[in-house]
């Protein structure tokens, strides 16, 4: 097995910063102009982490395909971090936003769109009962109310290094000796997340059976598959044993299947049979327009309204003034019938497939201790030899200095991977000389490292 010279990569990786400084000098001017009124200079903060000295200006995109301000265009493989999964501007979301904009945006009144989506998201998930939110964070954050209110109880019980947005209770962690903590990037806490949560790790049904136990844990909030730390899949059995202690113990399970979506149509729920309490979803169910649903049983539905006061329900903390808008409901009908079909995830499992084995011809090629995850249409390789189970392992795994080189490579050859991770994201819209150009640019990069 090769091993990595550190110096080489230090050098390689200075010298694809300055090929990008010297190719982007429009968004570089654009990027010192934004400094003057947006901190860091980006309108969110995590777009500073972008490989590079600043992050690229896009001036348009469709398909699978961006053009920045510099006139370069790009295979988009990270899509807006699954918001874009449907492909950016789908003739059918934007004949969509059209229609529904030149009628109104939003009404604090339903339209009659809701009657279709919300049977078309019990076909799918399973679950009969739904509301609207703008961002999976805030549609988990008011499962957990829902579920807190209905059971009385104080906690919620999280995986360590999840992903459930910026929900306040999942930015806990597991410290090196096995203690909960508030995980180190958890900027200014509103609460101590050990006092409102128990956090485990993935795949460990003791950890789950004890943390469960005393009858205090409101929720299980779960991934199916975790994503933000890198794929990491589940043990076989695990979900059947996570349904069947939470059952036991009287414990609401919530599976957010934000990420999980590329998985089918029906997410990992529908694809794997999962039963679980709750679901919450987001990011790419309205095309990238913000919108967001959470859906939830006959049973959870009966308890939560036979507890609901009316005079709370305008002010009981969950829901929002544009949740619900007319124009989220119109495109994501038109996402959901016309977009997101068994159709198109049928073509981009086959081009994650086509990814995986091209990345995993190079890495073999090479003979590197690396592996390669996929999950329905995304694809992830680490730089590690043996799968992670958790995300204690996932964790330990991540090379910051080689990350950024990889990502930078890429960029600099007009391929956008997903920030942090070397994950890559198939839409309908991809091509397979999309994928074969990774191919050939991810070999060229390894070849550069170990040559």
């Amino acid at each position: 097995m090769r091993t990595l010279n550190r110096s080489r990569l230090e050098q390689l990786l200075a010298k694809e910063e300055n090929l990008f400084l010297n190719e982007h000098p429009r968004s570089k001017e654009l990027y010192e102009r934004a400094r003057a009124h947006w901190q860091g200079g980006v309108p969110m903060l995590w777009m500073t982490r972008w490989a590079g000295k600043f992050p690229v200006f896009v001036s348009e995109a469709r398909g699978a395909h961006f053009k920045c301000v510099d006139g370069f265009d790009y295979i988009d493989f990270c899509l807006g971090d699954t918001g874009s999964m449907t492909g950016h501007a789908p003739a059918a979301s934007v004949k969509a936003i059209e229609a529904q904009a030149k009628k109104g945006i939003t009404f604090m009144l339903p339209i009659e769109d809701i009657l279709w989506v919300g049977e078309e998201l019990e076909r799918r998930f399973g679950l009969p009962f739904w509301q609207l939110a703008l961002t999976a964070t805030d549609a988990n954050r008011f499962a957990l109310r829902m579920a807190r209110h209905i059971t009385g109880r104080p906690k919620v019980l999280v995986y360590n290094y999840c992903y459930h947005g910026t929900v306040d209770e999942s930015y806990i962690t597991l410290d090196k000796n096995g203690k909960q903590a508030s995980r180190a990037n958890n900027l200014g806490p509103q609460v101590d997340p050990t006092v409102t949560t128990k956090v485990i790790e993935f795949n460990d049904v003791p950890a789950l059976e004890a943390a469960l136990a005393p009858g205090d844990v409101a929720a299980v909030l779960a991934e199916p598959v975790m994503t933000n730390i890198g794929i990491v899949h589940p043990d076989p059995g695990y979900h059947d044993a996570l349904r069947e202690i939470t059952r036991k113990t009287g414990t609401i399970l919530i599976i957010d299947e934000t990420h999980t979506i590329c998985t089918g149509p029906g997410g990992y729920t529908a694809a794997y049979n999962l039963k679980p309490d709750m679901l919450t979803l987001g990011k790419p169910i309205a095309s990238g327009v913000p919108a967001a649903v959470y859906g939830f049983s006959k049973e959870i539905n009966e308890r939560f309204w036979n507890k609901l006061v009316l005079e709370d329900a305008d002010v009981g903390v969950i829901g929002g003034t544009l949740a619900g808008n007319a124009l989220s409901i119109a495109v994501m009908r038109a996402t959901l019938e016309k977009v997101l079909t068994p159709a198109t995830y049928e073509k981009t499992i086959k081009l994650a497939e086509r990814y995986e084995e091209g990345v995993i011809s190079v890495i073999r090629k090479w003979e590197l201790p690396w592996i390669v995850k996929r999950l329905g249409g995304r694809v992830e390789y680490w730089f590690r030899p043996i799968p992670p189970r958790n995300g204690g392992e996932a964790a330990a795994a991540i090379d910051f200095e080689l990350d950024r080189y990889m990502h930078l490579y890429s960029l600099n050859r007009r391929i956008l991977m997903t920030p942090f991770h070397n994950m890559a994201l198939m839409s309908p819209e991809t091509s397979e000389a999309d994928v074969d150009y990774h191919t050939k640019v991810f070999g060229e990069a390894v070849k550069s490292l170990f040559e």
